[in-house]
């Protein structure tokens, strides 16, 4: 019987598959599920190991490259193992957002924890969810194959004061415009 993969496994085949630069293909990789790892990421971005915080970012980023979703489950893949994780929330935090341009033309830039520098647009939509009961808005971004990041909320308050009200399905809502789309934030009707 083979020995349950580990966090150091892990991280060395993560080490390995990082020196061909760039991301991992992780979405072609295909091997047996090894079972869950007690590893989580909570909502604020902080990755637990064993319900201890990882404090190394760069193993952090280095686990971060091959973090993969599969429905609603998360895992950590590699061309030989694929373990289960837990994600609270988002894998990842968006903690910086820049603008350039205005109206139309604007161009959103996210900076997320791990060190992906992604630009809102179709190939990476914004979404805001928002609580039922509380109306508390929950805005993410796609940063890779379904991989958010949870956008951070002084991020979020800067990127509110740079929203429009633009028609889309034939209802007014307030929200974002980068790279040529319209991202809905909250039904214009519904502002205070």
């Amino acid at each position: 019987m083979s020995q349950a993969p580990s966090a150091e496994s892990l991280a060395k085949a993560a080490r390995d598959a990082a020196k061909s630069g760039g991301l991992p293909p992780v979405h072609l990789w295909d091997p047996p599920f090894c079972g869950d790892l007690d590893m989580e990421i909570r909502r604020d971005g902080t990755w637990f190991y064993q319900g201890t915080p990882i404090g190394r970012a760069p193993l952090v980023k280095l686990f971060s490259t091959i973090l993969r979703r599969d429905g609603d489950a998360y895992f950590l893949v590699t061309p030989v193992e694929k373990v289960g994780i837990r994600v609270e929330d988002a894998p990842f935090l968006a903690i910086d957002a820049n603008s350039a341009g205005t109206g139309a033309d604007q161009v959103l830039t996210f900076t997320t924890n791990v060190g992906d520098i992604v630009t809102a647009g179709p190939e990476h939509p914004i979404r805001v969810e928002r609580d039922p009961e509380t109306g508390e808005p929950s805005p993410y971004v796609l940063v890779r194959v379904n991989l958010e990041a949870l956008i951070d909320r002084k991020s979020f308050y800067r990127l509110v004061e740079l929203g429009e009200h633009h028609v889309q399905g034939g209802e007014s809502w307030f929200g974002l415009w980068s790279g040529g789309s319209f991202f809905p934030v909250i039904p214009s009707a519904d502002l205070p």
